[in-house]
């Protein structure tokens, strides 16, 4: 018995690298989804449900992500299993060192995803631990490194990466989820988080000199993101906004009612992928066919409401021709509208298509109804979580363009990117009605109406242009949103919370608090006004301008 190894006390190394690899894989993607979700609620994106920022944004808010980057917690596709990064990479460089088998590939793709990780809370909190994570026999009690440190460590644990994958190692019976085993695409990731990464920093130097070497995202072939499923078992591994919405009973969250209106006054042709409209119109507002829905107070309160003033010249309950939702601050119960409310479209949740089906009329509101959502309609959640897109990095381009032409070329580029990617998703819907997607001819249109719209503006507009392009491109895929509007204020025409004195507006995130909880090194934030390293704006309330 002495010379047996307890089953109950394996050491790590006797794990599978591959499920390692797999843990790791998974404990990333839900923790982008997480990064997400929070960065588009905070640039109306999505739906942010709180009248105070700081009410609304918790220190629970980050304890996942902080556990996923350092230790473990459930993953999102899938249910019932803990996931992480570093302790599972630690792992793959001890078996590594102990084995004659190289496992390069599994610690290279490894570093990647622990050092983007790394970048985006340093983003989102200012600070993360690197120095003394990890090692809990010597630090107990981690400190958290600055903004820079993190940094600054992230781009080393890249450049380790790039050295790894390198000579392309074989994958020794590894599943990637990303790639297939393609270093090289995996390259092309690795170099455009340092774009990323360079841009908020404002590093132009590095940041041209990877764009002139053309090793990076440059199409939606190398596009980094996670494609979903459809199994409805458990686990299910449908895309998590399809699993919230397509349900017996009806859309879960909101829509972002600034998101949905932009779209709609600009006629993008993008909307009907984005959203799946369940009514053609929403009490209130006009519906499809130009007649206003009276208002309702009990599927709309708020359409009884005057507007305050300080909403004057935005939409402040009620989208028109169906676009069901609610606007930034929103803080109103739960009526009972799941099949009236905006769903998720086919893309990128791999929802259902909007083909404008409306038949039925709605007993309360008079509206008319499109079959409504359930389990397995449209592509059954077969969508993916966007990480990084080639539209995103022309947009990247864009942002740190020196002249007006060359950020012009990045919009264009952008959009036609963006475009094309997001009409691609149509036909996951097989039960559509395509002949309402946009022509060849609409989506050029568009594309030269916003180029031409941007090249004509000055000041202030020819920026909104540009941000509110990027942002409805950055739909599904969020997280660099909140660092643009951080950086440059733009645009200045997003909607205000509901509440006209919500607090200032969030430059950085509470430290999580089930870490605050357990270290005795650190110290909960009382505010949300610490602003990360590479913010050099002038302090909240009064940056950026719309908040």
């Amino acid at each position: 018995m002495d010379l047996t190894i307890s089953p109950n006390e394996l050491s790590p190394t006797q794990s599978d690298p591959n499920l390692l690899l797999n843990a790791m894989q998974l404990a990333y993607i839900s923790n982008q989804d997480d990064f997400g979700d929070v960065a588009a609620q905070l640039t109306r994106i999505e739906y942010f449900g709180s009248r105070n920022y700081f009410n609304g944004l918790s220190g629970t808010t980050l304890n996942s992500v902080w556990a996923r980057t350092y230790s473990s917690d459930f993953n999102i596709p899938g249910t019932g299993v803990d996931v992480g990064l570093l302790t599972n990479l630690q792992a793959l460089e001890a078996i590594d060192a102990e084995t004659d088998v190289d496992y390069s590939f599994h610690i290279g793709i490894g570093k990647i995803m622990y050092a983007h990780s790394l970048f985006q809370l340093a983003d989102m909190i200012g600070a993360a631990a690197f120095s003394e994570a990890g090692n809990p026999a010597e630090f107990p009690a981690p400190t958290l490194d600055s903004g820079e440190e993190v940094y600054a460590a992230a781009f080393r644990l890249l450049n380790e990466a790039e050295a790894l994958l390198a000579s392309g190692p074989g994958v020794q019976g590894a599943t990637d989820m990303f790639y297939d085993g393609d270093t090289s695409k995996w390259i092309k990731a690795l170099n455009s988080i340092r774009l990323r990464s360079y841009k908020n920093t404002g590093n132009k130097a590095a940041f041209d000199a990877i764009v002139a070497s053309g090793d990076y995202i440059t199409s939606s072939d190398d596009d980094l993101q996670f494609r979903y499923g459809v199994s409805e078992l458990q686990p299910s591994d449908r895309h998590p906004d399809y699993e919230a919405s397509y349900t017996p009973t009806g859309v879960g969250p909101y829509r972002s009612n600034w998101l949905m209106n932009l779209m709609l006054q600009n006629d993008d042709p993008r909307i009907r992928y984005y959203f799946y409209r369940q009514a053609n119109g929403t009490p209130g507002a006009i519906d499809v066919n130009g007649n206003e829905v009276p208002p309702n107070e009990e599927t709309i309160s708020c359409s009884l409401f005057v507007p305050p003033a300080h909403y004057a010249g935005y939409v402040y309950c009620s989208v028109d021709n169906g676009y069901w939702g609610r606007s930034h601050g929103n803080d109103e119960g739960g009526p009972p509208d799941g099949f009236l409310k905006t769903a998720p479209g086919v893309y990128p949740a791999a929802g259902r298509f909007d083909d404008s089906q409306f038949s039925d009329t709605d007993a309360v509101t008079g509206v008319l109804l499109a079959p409504g959502v359930g389990l397995g309609q449209g592509g059954g959640g077969a969508g993916i979580e966007p990480i990084i897109l080639s539209s995103y990095v022309d947009f990247w381009i864009g942002e740190m363009a020196t002249s007006d032409a060359e950020k012009a070329d990045a919009l264009e580029a952008g959009l036609t990117k963006s475009i094309a990617k997001v009409q691609s998703f149509g036909a996951l819907d097989g039960s559509a009605d395509l002949s309402f997607e946009p022509t060849e001819t609409e989506v050029e249109d568009y594309i030269a109406d916003i180029v031409d719209a941007f090249n004509s503006a000055t000041g202030d507009d020819k920026e909104n242009i540009f941000a509110e392009q990027y942002f409805t491109t950055l739909y599904g895929g969020g997280f660099e949103s909140y660092n643009y509007y951080r950086k440059t204020g733009f645009p200045t025409t997003v909607a205000p919370n509901w509440e006209p004195d919500p607090g200032p507006f969030p430059r950085t995130l509470l430290l999580p608090q089930n870490e605050v909880l357990n270290n005795p090194n650190l110290e909960q934030r009382s505010d949300l006004t610490t602003q990360v390293f590479w913010d050099n704006n002038p302090a909240s309330p009064s940056f950026p301008p719309a908040n």
